[in-house]
């Protein structure tokens, strides 16, 4: 063997890369189309489109500590969080978004060769993060209508088996999972971690149950709703025990002081916040009778704050590079049970008008 692969490990240089979402500059320039960021309408991250609360930019602007490094325990942010999640404060511990905590708790919980339980369709950050930490991916799919097979996962486990995913609501497909159904996974004893990323936009939450299981996990973010994905803060409630694991092997300093001041005046600023999830909420439901009302788009139910759609014919890739060329940016699956299908995030009412103008011209074009 030559070059630098010599030097790898071999699951790692033999493993896909993850594919990330691309920021505006890129998507503006980077495709040959020459569209500035203002004029782009970028429907493809399940961002904000508000942006975060007008404190956080003046906290920001007049924060005079940024050459001292951040707590690295994380005291205060623990203790406003623990507010907002109604959880213990000892329960809490931040990570640089919620990728940081799923890879923290996979290195946390597992070694070379143990297996993991995936659900797809689903986040893609679950088999990534495991093959980057050893683990082997055991692939249980969705039902037809998104929801996990419960029987199947059971019948999945073994002694290998030491955690499982489940992202509620779904990330493609905006479907929640049952707390019933969470609750038969918490019985067979591995680590389940509830990734509730969206919970603002569902208000379904297992939270209150971490504190009766020592096996569950629940996953937040900040970046979905507080509109600061740009600065990558995510929190995990789980028991104090593990929490003092995880900050035992995380960064020391994972939480820069920028972020620790946009989630202050964040949380300090929920009315303000609350207020854009209504807006998004509305505009969803919206976007959903707009989509269903264009006769070749099949828009599912969302609990989320983006809409899965299966399109007619077949055309979902040439509608996906149609709309790049017009500016609009959306998300394009063309994997099992996924086949043909696109996201498309809620933005404003202007976002969603210019959509269904596009996708209009593009249908009859």
């Amino acid at each position: 063997m030559s070059g630098v692969n010599r030097f790898l490990r071999p699951d790692i240089a033999r493993m896909g890369a993850y594919t990330p979402i691309e920021p505006v500059e890129v998507l503006g320039q980077g495709y040959g189309y020459g569209i500035s960021p203002e004029k782009l309408v970028k429907l493809d991250g399940n961002e904000n489109p508000y942006g975060c609360s007008p404190r956080v930019r003046e906290a920001l602007a007049s924060y005079p500590y940024y050459h001292i490094y951040p707590d690295p325990e994380q005291r205060e942010l623990r203790r406003l969080v623990s507010e907002y999640a109604g959880a213990s404060w000892e329960s809490i511990v931040l990570g640089a978004g919620s990728d940081e905590l799923i890879d923290l708790v996979l290195r946390l919980t597992i070694e070379p060769g143990d297996k993991v339980i995936n659900c797809p369709p689903t986040f893609g950050m679950y088999p990534f993060c495991t093959e980057v930490c050893g683990g082997k991916v055991v692939t249980v799919k969705r039902d037809k209508d998104f929801n996990i097979q419960l029987a199947k996962v059971k019948a999945a486990i073994d002694r290998d088996t030491k955690v499982i995913f489940v992202t509620s609501p779904n990330n493609p497909t905006a479907n929640l999972t049952s707390v019933e159904d969470i609750l038969e996974l918490v019985k067979s004893d591995i680590v389940v971690v509830v990734d509730e990323a969206y919970y603002e936009f569902s208000g379904l939450t297992v939270v209150p149950l971490v504190s009766r299981y020592e096996n569950l996990i629940v996953l937040r973010s900040f970046s979905k709703w507080a509109g600061l994905a740009g600065l990558r803060v995510g929190y995990g409630i789980m028991s104090p025990e593990l929490v003092r694991y995880i900050i035992k092997i995380k960064q020391p300093y994972n939480i820069n002081v920028a972020a620790q001041v946009a989630v202050r005046q964040s949380l300090i600023d929920l009315d303000y916040m609350k207020d854009t999830i209504r807006r998004l909420i509305e505009e969803r439901e919206r976007l959903l009778v707009k989509l269903a009302g264009l006769g070749f788009l099949k828009p599912y139910p969302s609990q989320s704050n983006f809409i899965l759609c299966s399109v007619a014919d077949g055309r979902a890739r040439k509608l996906h590079e149609g709309l790049r060329r017009k500016g609009i940016f959306i998300r394009y699956f063309d994997a099992p049970l996924l086949q043909n299908c696109l996201r498309i995030s809620v933005g404003k009412p202007e976002h969603t008008d210019a959509l269904i103008k596009a996708l209009k011209e593009l249908w009859e074009g």
